[in-house]
């Protein structure tokens, strides 16, 4: 009601249920909220100022160690020769003069495990662990996606040693020739500024480690020597790698007479991600069947076929595309691990 030209605020009944109105609309207004007081803004639960939070997440030399990576010895092999080796022996390092920094391009399909390797040689290293991202970098402001590299190498150098972790480099290291966007091209040659070192041996205990599933896509600018100069192909896990992957997923669950090493040869190809998939479908399997009967049953070698034989491996269009790109585009041989895998497993 109007009452000298002021509206009067609605009255409001003493009965009224707070409890159920708070439950109404609890999934649209955070609770904190509801009962009308309102928390302090907080940044990753550093509380009310966001410059008390950490720019960068380091990790602490972590547990993991190429012993816990199920398989794969050539590719542990070649780690050790191309990248470990030199870093274990220091007096070796010091007679022939090899500086203690590097850079590994991790490449291969998807989901075949190349984060969890290069967390592993942190691991060996002893080394801190810096994963970087493009959400990490990029920046709605100009100037601040190059900052933020800069950061990323000055927070490595001061936690030295330190390994930083490029993750889907074809996406921060993008050519720059098919690059219409200004912003990412600088990014780029921050990039490469800083893997060069602004100061000589300022990059001294930063080792650089990348991944990507298109080192095609790569600027050529970065795989030149003393940047990630030297290349790893990461291939879908062999078969001691399959039996440890699916051990691991299968560890928790109610299981009855599973012939592991059949499954291991149903899956050749397979990605870790996939081995991981068929997992979870057949424990997905057991348990509708297990809803629709009322009777709870294990997860049979039935469930277990039955998901490998409805899944393909997820590798296969990828090695469609770099088979075209081993074929006609090795320039350097870069591809040449590439093109003796494709050609001893008749792909070619």
């Amino acid at each position: 009601t109007k009452r000298g030209g002021t509206m009067s605020p609605p009255s409001c009944s003493a009965d009224f249920d707070w409890a159920a109105a708070e439950q109404e609309v609890g999934d649209i207004v955070p609770p904190r909220f509801v009962d009308g007081t309102e928390a302090p803004l907080t940044v990753d639960g550093h509380g009310d100022d966001p410059g008390g939070a950490d720019a960068w997440d380091v990790d602490v030399p972590g547990a993991v160690r190429l012993a816990d990576v199920g398989g794969m010895q050539e590719v542990k092999d070649r780690l050790e020769a191309a990248f470990l080796a030199p870093m274990r022996n220091p007096e070796l390092r010091r007679l022939y003069g090899k500086s203690l920094r590097g850079g590994l391009l991790l490449y291969g399909p998807p989901g075949c495990g190349k984060t969890f390797i290069a967390r592993a040689v942190a691991g060996e290293l002893g080394a801190s662990f810096l994963s970087v991202s493009l959400s990490d970098i990029l920046d709605m402001y100009i100037g601040a996606s190059e900052k933020n590299v800069h950061d990323i190498f000055e927070t490595a150098r001061a936690q030295a040693p330190c390994v930083v972790f490029l993750d889907e480099l074809d996406a921060l290291g993008a050519k720059r020739s098919r690059s219409h966007h200004s912003g990412l091209r600088n990014v780029v040659n921050q990039l490469l500024t800083e893997l060069d070192g602004i100061a000589a041996d300022s990059n001294e205990g930063v080792f650089v480690l990348a991944a990507t599933n298109v080192p095609w896509d790569v600027d050529i600018a970065l795989r030149r020597p003393g940047r990630l100069d030297r290349t790893l192909l990461v291939l879908p896990p062999d078969a001691a790698a399959r039996d440890a992957i699916l051990r691991y997923h299968l560890r928790d669950r109610p299981i009855e007479a599973v012939d592991l090493g059949k499954l291991v040869r149903a899956t050749e190809d397979f990605s870790g991600a996939d081995l991981a998939h068929v997992c979870e479908s057949a424990a997905e399997a057991a348990l509708l069947d297990s809803a629709r009967t009322g009777t709870v049953r294990m997860i049979t070698m039935k469930d277990l076929m039955g998901a490998a034989k409805q899944i393909r491996p997820s590798t296969e269009p990828w090695f469609s595309a770099a088979r075209n790109v081993a074929t006609f585009a090795n320039d350097g041989g870069m591809y040449d691990d590439l093109l003796a895998y494709l050609k001893r497993k008749r792909k070619l």
